[in-house]
Formats: structure tokens, sequence, C-alpha cells
């Protein structure tokens, strides 16, 4: 079942602001800012959560976020994400309704915990690696990697953040095949969000499990973001910035590769070296191969 996309506001606003130089000079001039407003998903007459994000893609946001959370567990479990249009003015666009397969139902006691996620909160009450590990399986083998093919994701990552480099204020997520060739962006205030609109727009296209495949998020490589590829079953997780330990443990436990650092020609591999025919005894960081 093919769903209608919900309404939703610009990605971006503009404000009058007051340009000021050391020197005390000042100027004023209009700035894009990124938005950032609550959904609310509900089902049926019940609300289910609300979450704070940019909008746009609010049916892939949900749909990866119901299912990355484990909410609900197979890729066709929700049928259909629209807008609902009996709220007040000021709500529209930022209310949905889910649609879920017959018999399906969901989890209420991840329901209760998800709910209380925010755009810059990811991974609340999630306190053990062996609760969130239960979710899904390690990954499949997933594709042998290059540090050439890698070093090559940053600038495809920022060249197509449109809301970006217009605001600065948001971070993306990007989906890459084996190859290097882009396959899917979303961009979000939060880097949990851009996450789960990768995958929903997967879900939604009923590419999921998302084997041979590569991630790239613009922020660091926290638990959640590696929680999340792991259950779209997404072998390689790269960031532009750090890891958390957590994320670390869990991409060694799942049989993921983790990079991390991946900017200015050099990344460190933190997990799973040997999808670059490496044993985990070798050096991990890789820097740019020297011209010929």
């Amino acid at each position: 079942m093919t769903s209608r996309p919900p309404e939703s506001a610009s990605p971006q606003n503009s404000f009058e602001i007051v340009r000021m130089d050391v020197e005390g000079t000042s100027s004023l001039d209009a700035d894009p800012v990124a938005v950032e407003e609550p959904l609310e998903v509900r089902l049926g007459a019940r609300s289910l959560l609300v979450t704070m994000r940019t909008p746009g893609d609010d049916g892939d946001l949900v749909r990866g976020l119901l299912f990355t959370e484990g909410l609900v567990l197979r890729p066709g479990d929700v049928t259909a994400v629209t807008a609902c249009r009996d709220v007040p003015d000021e709500a529209r666009g930022n209310v949905v309704t889910v649609s879920l397969r017959e018999g399906v139902t969901l989890d209420e006691e991840r329901t209760a915990r998800v709910g209380m996620v925010s755009s810059g909160c990811g991974v609340c009450g999630k306190t053990t690696l062996e609760a969130i590990a239960t979710l899904a399986p390690p990954v499949q083998s997933g594709p042998p990697l290059s540090a050439q093919l890698l070093l090559s994701l940053p600038e495809e990552l920022r060249r197509r953040q449109a809301v970006f480099e217009a605001t600065g204020g948001l971070h993306a997520a990007a989906l890459f095949d084996r190859e290097g060739n882009f396959l899917a962006l979303k961009e979000d205030v939060g880097r949990h969000n851009a996450v789960d609109k990768v995958v929903g727009e997967a879900l939604r296209f009923g590419r999921v499990p998302l084997v041979n495949t590569i991630l790239m998020v613009s922020g660091r490589a926290g638990f959640e973001i590696v929680q999340k590829a792991r259950k779209a079953g997404i072998p390689v997780v790269c960031s532009v910035s750090a890891p958390s330990s957590l994320a670390v443990r869990l991409a060694l436990d799942g049989r993921q590769t983790l990079v991390g650092f991946l900017r200015d020609g050099r990344f460190n591999v933190y997990a799973g070296a040997e999808r670059f025919g490496m044993t985990p005894e070798k050096e991990c960081e890789l820097d740019r191969p020297e011209p010929a």
C-alpha cells in the first residue's frame, strides 16, 4: 500500500538579524535558520509519541523510527503514514497517523520509552548493550572496502546537503552502495532522525535489509546510529567525527565496520577491519595513498 506523504513545513525559515564584527560595525540582514518542530505520531485516536524533527520526509521518519526502535518487527508492518487534518491550524503538518498491517500490534514497553525521545536525545533510557542487541542479529558480510572509496564519501555527503549549505544547522545521513554510488540522503536537526529517514525511505520501497550498503553520517557515530544501522542490515557505518565506546562495542558484536574521523584524507577503523583485508592486530588508521 502506497501512502501519500504527510504535509510538512519548509525545512528552513528566514529571520532578520544584525551582523556585527570586531570593529563594531553592524548591518541588517536576513539569515536562513534550520526549522525544528514537534511531530506527533498517532495510532487511531491514541498518541504514541512526540519527537522533535526538521519537517520533511515525515512519513519516512516515522517508518524508520518505529522499525529501528523495535516498535514494529517487520519491514511491511507499517502500511501507511498520513497527515491528520482534524487538528488546529497551528498543528497542521505536525501530526500524523500510522496504519499497521492487520494483526500487527506495537511493543508497549518500547513504545512508552521511545515516546520520550527528542531530537537531541536518541538513546534515552537505553542503558545496556544486551537490550539493544536483541533487536537485530549481526549483519551480513557486506562489501569489501578500500580507503579510496571511503575517502570519496565526505565530499559527496557535503555536496548534497542543500539545507545545511543554507543554514549550517542540520545533520545528514547518506546511503551509498558498495561501489560508492549515491543512493539517498536525508537531513534533520537530529542525527538519529536523519538515519531514521534514510531507513524509512528504504522500508517504503522494500529495500530492507540494506546489505552491501554504506551509511555516512555528518555527526559523531553514537550508539543509536550504529544500532539503527544494524536493525536495517547496514554493514558499514562511517562518520566525520568520533564514535562512542558503546558504539564500538555494538559494532564489534554485530560484525559491522565502524569508521570514524573520516575527513582530511584519513580515517580510523574501530571495528570490522577485515572488510579492508586487515586483521584486528594490524594498524587501523588508514591514510590517503601517496601519489604515484
